[in-house]
């Protein structure tokens, strides 16, 4: 909820996480007189992310609540007391105490909004000082949030509108807030859950996970399993012993499928076992641990039965290593004998796969046979192997109404001068011609009427006539406070409907 939210970024980002030379650069401003001078700072990026032809902006809406709670506290105060020079006017720290955004506007594009490289996608208008010091701020909350968003959109691409995505990185995040990051940022980008408790807490995240293999390992006899029995699940009968029933099912399943019973692993049936027992309803286990042919898909074969026949619901199987193409195939035949078995619950089973999915191993699998429902991705996906930042910068466009620019020895690196309007041009199928940048003094463009536009680099111009314009920034901060937060969340919520097409 909002709260959590709020609580979150006072903890995660506090003024203070931002680099030592915005301090420095604000204590000078100060000491000359120019601290309240009005400016203007923007942030984009300069090349599309991964290869590609676009990015997912994210990340605004913790700037806006990063905005909102913007103040030094006194213990803020004191240590930087401690690390700039001894010189310093002790005036400039009962500035920075008083100091907070209510001078700052920002007009910013919309989460989870497809946007492209070069184009302003946040524009910071106030004091100098303070704008000065939101920058590595900002950039820290949108850089990794708009490259894991993109890389999700680009496993949703991959995996197609139908299949189900599992968000399970955690473990091989950068660190804490580096796994909330991506499990909130990968959900906007078009994963369904995550296996992150933490962001189902405060993100309101569906969250999914059954066991691991050291479950499975930890068991190594039928003897471990306790309790033995289990209520059916209208409730009326006495509890069933479990374990008998399952082991007469798997013997007349080795019967009907030609299996050996002396490759089943008894250690792997009694972990399936005591896990139907403690969750009846969400039976799914890993089936992998030692053979899936042989033994794992066998063994969940008959506790699921067991379980259906007390009136109970299991859920599916997982894969985790091999070629979970062919297994899952094999692993749905196996469903399908069941169903014909009198068991037509098997019928509904899902299966999910989890093998260190890249990008282009989900495009192969979904170019190849399966039967995978749903795919879990980790390593690959939060640490967006192919590319580890997007590379945003924030730069200074306009102080006291003249227009500044940033010249390089190398060009890329040259900004484009003086406070901008940006629309985008649509079609008349609502398809995107191209985003047009304007000085904010020039009259927006019209739908119908034929503009000469001039790309960035190039000195040739295209001739565009839209059936359709919008103004892709919207002013969403101004006088220390978020403007329009309903407006602000319904058009979040109607991204991320977007975002899953088919779902």
């Amino acid at each position: 909820d909002e709260m959590s939210l709020k609580r979150s970024i006072r903890a995660r980002v506090p003024p203070m996480l931002t680099d030592l030379y915005q301090f420095t650069m604000a204590y000078a401003y100060w000491n000359s007189g120019r601290h309240n001078e009005p400016a203007v700072f923007e942030l984009f990026f300069r090349e599309n992310p991964f290869g590609g032809g676009f990015s997912l902006f994210s990340g605004v809406h913790d700037c806006l609540l990063f905005l909102r709670n913007f103040r030094f506290t006194e213990e803020d105060v004191e240590y930087l007391r401690s690390v700039l020079p001894p010189t310093t006017n002790p005036a400039f720290f009962q500035f920075l105490r008083e100091l907070d955004c209510s001078g700052v506007t920002l007009r910013a594009v919309p989460e989870a909004t497809v946007v492209f490289a070069r184009v302003p996608l946040m524009e910071v208008d106030g004091p100098l000082a303070v704008v000065q010091l939101l920058e590595t701020s900002l950039l820290c909350l949108v850089n990794y949030a708009s490259l894991v968003c993109s890389n999700a959109a680009r496993f949703r691409l991959a995996a197609g509108p139908d299949r189900k995505l599992l968000e399970l990185g955690l473990r091989r995040a950068q660190g804490p807030d580096g796994g909330l990051t991506a499990s909130r940022y990968t959900h906007i980008g078009g994963f369904d859950m995550t296996s992150n408790v933490q962001a189902g807490f405060l993100f309101g995240i569906p969250v999914a996970g059954t066991m691991a293999h050291s479950y499975v390992t930890s068991f190594s006899s039928l003897e471990e399993v306790w309790p033995q029995t289990l209520l059916p699940a209208d409730g009326e009968k006495d509890p069933i012993d479990l374990i008998s029933l399952t082991k007469g099912l798997l013997g007349r399943l080795c019967e009907l499928l030609g299996a050996e019973p002396a490759k089943i692993h008894e250690g792997e049936l009694a972990a399936f076992l005591s896990y139907a027992i403690a969750y009846p309803g969400n039976f799914l286990p890993v089936i992998d641990s030692y053979s899936v042919s042989c033994s794992g898909l066998l063994n969940f074969c008959a506790v699921a039965m067991a379980l259906i026949e007390l009136g109970h619901q299991p859920r599916g199987v997982r894969l985790d290593s091999g070629d979970l193409c062919r297994q899952s195939v094999e692993v749905r035949r196996v469903f399908k004998h069941c169903a014909k078995f009198s068991v037509p619950v098997f019928e509904s089973l899902i299966i999910v796969g989890t093998n260190n999915i890249s990008e282009q191993s989900m495009m192969e699998l979904s170019k190849k046979e399966n039967e995978i429902n749903v795919v879990g991705v980790g390593t690959h996906l939060v640490t967006c192997t192919r590319q580890p930042s997007l590379g945003c910068v924030y730069k200074l466009v306009e102080v006291r109404g003249s227009p500044r620019m940033k010249f390089s020895e190398d060009p890329e690196k040259s900004t484009v001068p003086g406070k901008k309007a940006v629309y985008r041009l649509l079609d008349s199928e609502g398809h995107p011609l191209m985003d047009l940048l304007c000085l904010s003094e020039e009259p927006p463009p019209l739908a119908g009427q034929t503009l000469r536009c001039y790309p960035l680099g190039q000195e040739a111009h295209l001739a565009v006539t839209p059936t359709q314009v919008t103004c892709l920034r919207q002013e969403v901060f101004a006088k220390g406070q978020v403007r329009n937060w309903s407006w602000w969340m319904w058009e979040l919520d109607s991204q991320l409907s977007r975002s899953r097409p088919g779902m």
